[in-house]
């Protein structure tokens, strides 16, 4: 491959038209094949990432791995963006939320990059593997009660289970207390169903959990960015926070959900260990599926193609996972050299961590369901519209349904016959098709076992699983 160098051509003209839209139900009904429409150019070409903002989408993996790996050319830093400064992208664009500046450690470059770093990494350094693991399975096994009792044996795995597990182990690693903790889950869960609000919702409980940690330290990942000799203060600290909760939850969630759907899917080959469902995932449905704007310090070349200083150049991890460049010596490639976590300087912090939850999620729920299976074939499955994210929309399992128990939901027995909608923020309607919306809204419930009259625990989504962790 022809790598980037510096050249003093002028890109001719205004952007190019007719570029392939990466956003939008045919874009995610068959993403690959406008990846492989994008790889007729060469190893990177124009396309629309949102209506309206053109950027320069890489799609080769060796040209992926250049840039990610070469900071000094290609920094992060979007108020270099050129259509932003020149008023050219929509003040309401989607793309503004996943490219615009935030003052953390995945939009800066050299020293401030280094300390933001060097702050975050140190602090998931002193994560215990075995309480990380522990956190996660009763995380799995208190979603699991609540929806495992159902009498039909159905369940939609994404609403119920995948998308509230992460958020409900990050809210204990960060020291949430429940009320916070609810907050957090319902900011971030609106962050990503666009519920106006959201982000004043997050920021509020996050600067509420910052004050509250300055006046009572205490043993989690908060207190240890707060007293880490880097010394940031609190607006750096509200944004790592923001960072590596809403950057963390929902391409975990997308993981445990499309593994999930793999292993239980038909061409699963029996035998297969669930680590090997999580790396064809992370290879094939890279949960994170083009991110990482770079802007250029000078013209480059791609391909022939010139890309002016300051345009912003995509990078398509689902792309460059799947280059076919790839195909005839990928068995001979190392299982983590997928770009799913990133590479170079701003690669995942947290891999590691995010690899062992996934494993223990789907694990758990193959030791609590032993005979669970899907309800459609794989193949038919939805996934959402989004160019930003690889994630399923909805996940339907059936299984044979627990007893109910009584007694202590933490020692493993069910108190409730409700179904897991419960488990999601109240209202929300994330990886919920119509009818389910519409049962969700009957007296009966989603799952039509609960009791006429029946009362839901108080609070919301984390102050509930606080409270069953007690036996509440």
């Amino acid at each position: 491959m022809q790598q980037p160098h510096e050249s003093h051509e002028i890109p001719p003209g205004c952007p190019a038209h007719g570029n392939v839209r990466m956003y939008g139900p045919s874009f995610g009904a068959d993403p690959d094949s406008h990846y492989a429409q994008l790889r007729s150019h060469g190893p990177s070409a124009p396309v629309d990432i949102a209506p309206d903002v053109e950027v320069e989408l890489v799609t080769s993996y060796d040209a992926a791995l250049y840039i990610l790996q070469n900071p000094a050319s290609f920094v992060r830093d979007s108020r270099r963006w050129n259509a932003l400064n020149e008023g050219r992208v929509p003040a309401d664009s989607p793309a503004l939320p996943m490219m615009a500046y935030r003052p953390n450690a995945l939009l800066s470059d050299g020293a401030a990059h280094a300390r933001l770093r060097r702050a975050v990494t140190d602090s998931l350094a002193t994560v215990n593997e075995h309480q990380l693991i522990r956190q996660t399975q009763q995380s799995a096994n208190y979603l699991i009660s609540q929806f495992s009792t159902d009498i039909r044996g159905h369940a939609e795995l994404m609403a119920e289970y995948a998308q509230p597990l992460p958020l409900l182990v990050f809210s204990e690693l960060f020291g949430c207390p429940p009320e916070i903790g609810d907050r957090v889950i319902a900011g971030i869960s609106g962050l990503f169903e666009g519920t106006p609000g959201s982000d004043e919702v997050l920021g509020g409980a996050l600067t509420e959990l910052i004050a509250l940690k300055r006046r009572r330290p205490t043993d989690d990942l908060t207190t240890r960015l707060m007293e880490h000799p880097a010394e940031l203060n609190d607006e750096e600290i509200l944004h790592q926070l923001v960072t590596l909760l809403s950057g963390g939850t929902a391409p975990l969630a997308a993981v445990i959900g499309t593994s999930s759907a793999l292993y239980l899917g038909e061409d699963w080959p029996l035998g297969l260990p669930v680590e090997d469902a999580i790396s064809q995932t992370l290879w094939n449905y890279a949960p994170i599926a083009n991110y990482a704007a770079h802007y250029p310090t000078h013209d480059v070349e791609l391909g022939g193609r010139v890309i002016r200083a300051n345009d912003p150049i995509l990078i398509s991890f689902a792309a460059a996972n799947t280059d076919p460049k790839l195909t005839e010596h990928r068995e001979q490639l190392s299982a983590k050299a997928h770009l799913a976590f990133g590479a170079g300087p701003h690669a995942c912090p947290a891999k590691d961590p995010a690899f062992m939850i996934a494993v223990t999620a789907v694990e758990t729920l193959l030791n609590q369901l032993h005979d669970v299976e899907l309800r459609v074939p794989f193949k038919s499955l939805t996934w959402a519209p989004s160019p930003w994210s690889r994630t399923l929309v909805t996940l339907p399992i059936r299984f044979t349904p627990k007893p109910v128990a009584q007694g202590s939901g933490a020692a493993g027995s069910v108190t409730s016959t409700g179904s897991a909608s419960s488990a999601w923020p109240a209202g929300s309607t994330a990886g919920r098709t119509p009818q389910q919306q519409a049962a969700d809204a009957s007296p009966a419930g989603p799952s039509g076992t609960q009791a006429p009259g029946a009362q839901q625990p108080k609070g919301g989504l984390f102050s509930r699983f606080l409270a069953w962790t007690r036996g509440e």
